[in-house]
């Protein structure tokens, strides 16, 4: 889609080049959001694509992955043998509504920072207790959990001309064996709900997207089964999610059957 209300478009090539943030600004990566419907106020588009951050990093502290890594990109990614819960990478990319063309543009900063309750990337980045590298207009940068980030639906903690730089999932988490789920109202309709749960210590550690506005993650006892386990999930939940893709009542009733099915599997 055109956006004709955009009369600019900077391509920084180093963060010395960022411009200083103005009313009307927008920060645009694959943009697979941004051309999909009008967006009235953009008058200046920022591309950090220009910027080239590798899209992908395996160090002592994790997998780092760059706001502007595609995708497909972190789909392809042959993670060590080590990483039980490198499944999920996958399973959390292929979960986008939209195409494989879509997936090999739209980026995981954007789905982020776009903030859906369906985010496939919230999911994936809290459940694997990411940590998201973010920088301000001054030069400096802080770090902030990812269950953090999000704070309401379509709503992050970001404040203007901050910018995602990337998000580092710890070694220790992507070693825990895992368990996805993930249920639309229709074949290839948006997230009603998706679930993620880790083994841990004395339990699994539960969580939860696209039912709720805002990434919910917690952890439920061995043995817990049935109405105890469906309590302990209202308990952290605040609210359930409604919209056009499911009702409340009903991503409530999955959200629990799915919690059971992936407790189930991660105790066997």
């Amino acid at each position: 889609m055109d956006l004709n209300t955009v009369n600019a478009v900077v391509r920084p090539r180093t963060r010395a080049a960022l411009p200083a943030w103005a009313a009307g600004d927008a920060f645009v990566a694959g943009g697979t959001w941004m051309f999909s419907e009008p967006q009235v106020g953009v008058t200046r588009l920022v591309d950090l694509m220009a910027l080239r951050w590798p899209s992908l990093s395996l160090g002592d502290a994790g997998l780092d992955i760059a706001a502007t890594c595609k995708l497909a990109e972190l789909e392809s990614f042959e993670a060590p043998e080590e990483w039980r819960a490198a499944p999920v990478i996958g399973q959390c990319c292929r979960s986008l509504l939209g195409s494989f063309k879509i997936r090999r543009v739209a980026t995981v900063g954007g789905n982020l920072c776009l903030a859906l309750p369906a985010a496939p990337m919230a999911a994936l980045a809290v459940a694997m207790h990411g940590t998201c590298i973010i920088w301000d207009e001054a030069g400096g940068q802080r770090e902030i959990p990812a269950d953090g980030l999000i704070n309401g639906a379509g709503q992050t903690v970001l404040r203007h001309g901050e910018i995602l730089r990337s998000v580092t999932l710890p070694l220790k988490i992507l070693r825990r064996r895992a368990a996805f789920r993930q249920m639309s109202l229709t074949a290839h309709g948006r997230s009603a709900a998706l679930l993620i749960g880790t083994r841990v210590l004395g339990g699994v550690e539960l969580t939860m997207t696209g039912a709720v506005p805002l990434p919910v993650r917690v952890t439920l006892a061995e043995g817990m089964h049935g109405e105890a386990l469906a309590q302990a999930i209202d308990a952290a939940v605040p609210c359930w999610f409604d919209d056009v893709h499911g009702r409340p009542k009903w991503r409530r009733r999955i959200t629990h059957l799915m919690a059971a099915e992936i407790t189930r599997d991660l105790l066997a």
